[in-house]
Order: C-alpha cells, then sequence, then structure tokens
C-alpha cells in the first residue's frame, strides 16, 4: 500500500522559513516524479515545485527564488525548504508522487498519481 506522509507545516509570521518533508512509502522503487502542491481555501490546487529521479527542479513563479526542493531518490523522500514566507503563501500542502517511468517533470495535478493528506502552512502579515 503506498503511503506519503507529510511534516514540517506551521505558523510563521510573514518573512519567516519553513521545511516541509515527505516521505513515500510502498513503492517498488523510486519515484519518477515528486512534487508539492498547494490550496487555499476557496482556490484549486496549484503545483508549487517538483522534481525528477534525475535532480532536475521546475518552480512556479510566485516562488521561485524563495522556495527550494530536495529529495533522496533512495529514500523517497523530498522536501521543501521555503524562504521569506508570504502571507499570500498560506495553504495546504501536498506531497505528490509519480512512480512510473517516461513522465515529463511537470507542475500538472493529472501527472501525479498518489498524494498525501496534506499539510498546513500558515504566514501570517
Amino acid at each position: 500500500q503506498v503511503q506519503l506522509v507529510e511534516s514540517g507545516g506551521g505558523s510563521v509570521q510573514s518573512g519567516g522559513s519553513l521545511r516541509l518533508s515527505c516521505v513515500v512509502h510502498g513503492f517498488n522503487g523510486s519515484a519518477e516524479l515528486m512534487g508539492w502542491f498547494r490550496q487555499a481555501p476557496g482556490k484549486e490546487r496549484e503545483g508549487v515545485a517538483a522534481i525528477d529521479s534525475g535532480g532536475r527542479a521546475i518552480y512556479t513563479d510566485s516562488v521561485k527564488d524563495r522556495f527550494t526542493l530536495s529529495h533522496d531518490v533512495a529514500e523517497n523522500t523530498v522536501s521543501l525548504q521555503m524562504n521569506n514566507l508570504k502571507p499570500e503563501d498560506t495553504a495546504t500542502y501536498y506531497c505528490a508522487a509519480n512512480p512510473a517511468r517516461g513522465w515529463r517533470l511537470r507542475l500538472d495535478i493529472s501527472a501525479y498519481f498518489y498524494w498525501g493528506q496534506g499539510t498546513q502552512v500558515t504566514v501570517s502579515s
């Protein structure tokens, strides 16, 4: 059974930092794609950052130069270091993964088959 376990959410003031982590259990091998998505109240879920098994990472424009993704392919873990957080970063953050080979790296919900339960990030001004 595949399970994605997230940790690291919380509340910070604007300009603060948080680090989110996600461990994928149950994959037979390493994940091809791992990513973070977020959903704010009343808004659609959006892609934040994603990384492939080769270490290539992509970010949505609003978090570039503030967020950094890292991963351990062998351990199927991915972490998102979030610096200089802004109130507009407030959302529930979801870890997502895709074990299948051949998928192009993208911030597209349809490219990820497994999801975590979500962890709340709240940034106050």
